[in-house]
């Protein structure tokens, strides 16, 4: 029996079609520039809604299911969370906002939920002793060896099995649109790149069942550092060599190489973190040098950007470049997410919010066209002066 076992009774079925996101979009009256295209089909807002901030409490418990709700009535059809966001409460946070977006005629397959695993999710709280936490739940019980330990990230194929359940169980859905191995890079200090490339593989491998039971749809990497460092850089990671992997851990599941289902990455991405555009670090499938977010389009891997406002430093702090750029924007917020929702290549930047009131510059900036490329690389321009 698969991962999912028999179907779950009163779980939403369903994950995004090209059919239904295409239909979303059109119906949400925001401009045509908001959506991008994840894999040519499906229709995703280039703004998603991010669900790690906030404390471990009712009040933001209720915040985000009112944000959840009101965006995805609204038209950002993407919510991006991990099975360890606020020891767990955040996915039974989406999963109320999910019903009541539903309840008023939200189409299911119109959204993307993805959620990512590897860091352990501590129930309600950290515990007096995580180390003893850790060795009882998971090495106890068979879900992880000690040295797939690195402080509180856990990477093997048993923990991340149990993730995928625990995301897809705590929202209430059958199939998770894509789960993303979560900063596989932390591993890196204590084990090596080679131990982590071997982890790694043997994760892909479990992702590809997990695919083939109908648990997820897709899955992908994110990453804090991996993607944007230098090639020479410990914590580097590459796309190419990723790409491998999945096409070996498709080839031991479904018996070809060809089908994998490794299509997407997460990575911080704004003005003052822009390394994924401007630093040329990856190569891609034809041999050349090129940026992640340029390797990624080659790739045919949907790029997705975290900390689109800087843990909200950019909603705070102007950027004299986009000020200058972008006078007529309401608030610095706005000026920053139009920036990288303008970036070629990126498909999705994700915010996190635990205010409902912050939502509305998420819309507004949704309603406005797209900088043009040469605006946004005049930008660049400006900073080299």
């Amino acid at each position: 029996m698969g991962l999912l076992g028999r179907r779950t009774v009163g779980v939403i079925p369903g994950a995004a079609t090209a059919e239904a996101t295409r239909a979303y979009s059109r119906a949400r009256g925001l401009d045509p520039g908001h959506y991008s295209d994840f894999r040519g089909r499906i229709k995703l807002s280039a703004i998603g809604l991010g669900t790690f901030p906030g404390a471990a409490d009712d009040a933001t418990d209720r915040a985000i299911a009112d944000i959840v709700h009101k965006g995805l009535a609204s038209g950002l059809n993407v919510v991006d969370t991990a099975a360890h966001y606020r020891y767990g409460r955040s996915l039974a946070a989406i999963a109320e906002g999910l019903r009541r977006a539903l309840a008023d005629g939200v189409d299911r397959k119109a959204l993307w939920l993805m959620s990512k695993g590897g860091f352990v999710t501590f129930p309600g709280a950290m515990p007096a002793d995580p180390k003893a936490y850790i060795e009882a739940e998971i090495c106890a019980k068979g879900l992880g060896r000690r040295e797939d330990c690195a402080g509180a990230h856990v990477l093997s194929p048993g923990h991340i099995r149990a993730q995928i359940e625990q995301s897809r169980v705590a929202l209430g859905v059958e199939t998770l649109d894509a789960f993303l191995v979560d900063q596989p890079e932390v591993q890196i200090p204590v084990a090596g790149k080679a131990a982590l490339i071997d982890r790694l593989a043997a994760v892909f491998v479990a992702l590809e069942e997990a695919v083939r039971d109908g648990a997820i749809a897709h899955y992908g990497v994110s990453s804090f550092q991996a993607f944007r460092v230098a090639t020479d850089d410990a914590a580097f990671l590459s796309l190419a060599s990723l790409m491998a992997l999945a096409r070996k851990a498709a080839k031991a599941v479904t018996g070809s190489e060809r089908g994998h289902h490794f299509a997407l990455i997460e990575m911080p991405f704004n003005a003052v973190m822009p390394e994924g555009f401007s630093r040329f670090n990856q190569i891609t499938g034809e041999g050349a040098e090129a940026s992640t977010l340029q390797a990624a389009l080659a790739l045919n891997l949907y790029t997705v950007a975290s900390h689109g406002l800087f843990k909200g430093h950019l909603a705070r702090q102007p950027v004299d470049i986009l000020v200058q750029a972008m006078p007529g924007l309401a608030n610095d917020a706005r000026r920053a997410l139009q920036f990288n929702r303008s970036t070629p290549g990126l498909g999705t930047t994700l915010v996190g919010l635990s205010t409902l009131a912050h939502l509305e510059d998420l819309l507004a900036v949704a309603r406005m066209p797209l900088l043009s490329h040469s605006a946004y690389m005049a930008l660049y321009h400006r900073t080299e002066n």
